[in-house]
């Protein structure tokens, strides 16, 4: 089971399913919605995801046609995206998570977009995808 709370912690989740791999995105929608570098997600099963608390607090910000970003009204957090075309997962922002995930990022992706006042220097895979409007992430 994982937990989770945004910074205020006003809206929380239990999630009893497995974790997909994680990914830190470099896309520029990533970047600006996070205000870094890259963001860290990871999909999971939208049907083992529960908003304990503070479900009135998400608000879903349409930030291409069909994909959706959650995040705390109250304290900006980021909580996960959802996209149309993949209804029944969610890409977890996995900094709202409690428990030690046990793994580290599987993937670099677009980092054909990545800021350049950030230098990849692990040994993780890139790669090196053009933006997509409808990208998962």
């Amino acid at each position: 089971m994982l937990t989770g709370h945004c910074l205020c912690g006003d809206v929380r989740f239990e999630y009893d399913g497995p974790l997909g791999p994680v990914a830190l995105c470099h896309c520029s929608q990533c970047r600006r919605a996070h205000g870094s570098a890259f963001s860290a997600s990871a999909p999971l099963q939208k049907v083992r995801f529960r908003l304990v608390s503070g479900e009135q607090r998400v608000r879903e910000y349409e930030s291409s046609p069909g994909k959706y970003r959650a995040f705390c009204k109250n304290c900006g957090s980021q909580l996960y995206s959802r996209v149309d075309a993949i209804p029944g997962i969610l890409r977890l922002r996995v900094g709202w998570v409690n428990e030690p995930l046990g793994r580290g990022p599987a993937s670099h992706v677009y980092t054909g977009s990545r800021s350049d006042w950030f230098e990849i220097t692990d040994s993780v895979p890139q790669f090196e995808k053009t933006e997509r409007t409808n990208d998962p992430h």
